[in-house]
């Protein structure tokens, strides 16, 4: 199979059918499965899927609430097409741009296509401010330089997304996670429609939850196979100053003066214990990294190809 489109959705029934329809116009050339994941929707949409599935729709329904990036996981997994697409299930992302990504694709010979909402149909306060800063922040933190990290519209040849993983909320970093896999990316310009039926399920209240991934990739990114290298540094720096202060104060002692007082004494305590307690963590972690891998015979790192000349 050539191409699979993944849509996670959720209480999204007013737009199942005419969705099903976009699709199905946007993909009639096209040798295609859908897959639906109900990420534990109250209303009828799961009702209204099965009613309009045929042979090329797959559905898979939550038990529970799991999440856009686990519903977008399910989703990937049960996929068998040689390129898998990502697209909302509120009809803003157009269907029509999914072709287009694929010829760019494949004429290119990209990894990933991202889309970028030229003209989004969003409001500005709520969704376009917050979200330009946090493309932003992204971008100079991570230095994967792409437009919009928040479109779900993307394309992927299926080794990259079938290795993406997708846990907690991390579907607003597939870029940095393909970059971590060694994906080569591209973005192009996709149509953006405003919101006709439902409600958004995002809103202001996830910048805190962006900070914290952005924490958490930082970390894959720069320390995810040595981590060592981080809390080690950190733990030795502090240790050495706390030893530092602490022998300055013994030597302060042993002439006569009282130590017990000065707040100096608790600073080079806590920063003693403190450095201690990084370097151990840093032990464990690596002892962690090294279980993970080897556990499970991954590697960390991608072999590309293998040529040899006969």
């Amino acid at each position: 199979m050539r191409l699979s489109v993944v849509i996670p959705v959720m209480n999204e029934e007013e737009n199942i059918e005419p969705l099903f329809k976009a699709l199905r116009e946007a993909l009639k050339d096209e040798d295609y499965e859908l897959i639906f994941v109900d990420d534990g929707s109250t209303d009828n949409t799961v009702k209204r899927i099965k009613e309009l599935a045929g042979e090329d729709t797959k559905l898979l329904v939550f038990s529970r609430n799991f999440g856009q990036s686990l519903a977008m996981m399910a989703g990937i997994d049960a996929a068998k097409g040689d390129i898998i697409a990502t697209i909302d299930g509120d009809l803003q992302n157009d269907p029509k741009d999914i072709p287009l990504m694929l010829k760019k694709m494949e004429n290119e010979g990209w990894d990933v296509v991202a889309g970028v909402r030229a003209k989004r149909q969003d409001g500005f306060l709520l969704r376009k401010i917050p979200s330009k800063i946090a493309n932003w922040i992204i971008r100079k933190s991570t230095g994967v330089y792409l437009k919009d990290y928040g479109c779900t519209l993307k394309l992927f040849k299926k080794d990259v997304a079938k290795n993406l993983g997708l846990y907690g909320e991390l579907h607003r970093f597939i870029p940095v996670l393909a970059k971590l896999y060694g994906a080569k990316m591209t973005e192009m310009d996709v149509r953006h429609h405003p919101r006709v039926h439902g409600q958004s399920k995002y809103g202001i209240g996830r910048t805190f939850k962006v900070i914290s991934d952005l924490m958490l990739m930082l970390f894959f990114q720069k320390y995810g196979t040595k981590p060592m290298h981080l809390f080690g540094t950190i733990g030795f720096a502090m240790f050495g100053i706390g030893m530092l202060i602490n022998f300055y104060l013994f030597i302060l002692k042993l002439f006569g003066e009282n130590i017990g007082n000065r707040p100096l004494l608790i600073l080079g305590v806590m920063l003693t214990l403190g450095g201690i307690q990084l370097i151990t963590t840093g032990f464990l972690a690596e002892i962690m990294m090294r279980t993970y891998y080897e556990s499970q015979n991954k590697k960390p790192y991608v072999v590309k190809e293998i040529y040899e000349k006969s």
